[in-house]
């Protein structure tokens, strides 16, 4: 059993998913709560890259010496390869995350511009 000193990481990614968490709960500000959001995001995005990752693996591709393309070799240890599937997913949420990042932005620029607040007890009391 591993100790858990030695798997710090995961340790970091929890301590950045609760900030995040409480960035969005505790705070009265929007733009707080965005950016609270976007740590959240990223915490979960390095978390599954980290365990996508493989040691002293290398890229799924089989290359062939002898320049033949229809056979395959007999023995493919497919364990010394990386699963670049979770890479490719996360390359995706970063996308999202950017994206819903910048909507949540705009959102918050067209409420500022319309109430001239960004607290959401200023613009609870406004909009009643």
């Amino acid at each position: 059993m591993k100790s858990l000193v030695a798997e710090y990481n995961y340790w970091i990614y929890i301590l950045l998913m609760m900030i995040g968490l409480y960035a969005m709960l505790a705070k009265n500000n929007l733009v707080k709560k965005v950016i609270g959001m976007s740590i959240f995001q990223t915490a979960i995005i390095v978390f599954y890259v980290s365990i996508g990752a493989k040691k002293d693996a290398t890229i799924p591709i089989i290359a062939h010496g002898d320049g033949s393309h229809g056979a395959v070799e007999a023995a493919i240890d497919v364990a010394h390869y990386a699963n670049p599937l979770p890479h490719v997913l996360m390359l995706t949420a970063i996308v999202v995350s950017v994206g819903t990042l910048g909507v949540a932005l705009a959102i918050c620029l067209a409420i500022f511009r319309r109430y001239n607040t960004l607290e959401e007890d200023e613009l609870q009391e406004r909009m009643q």
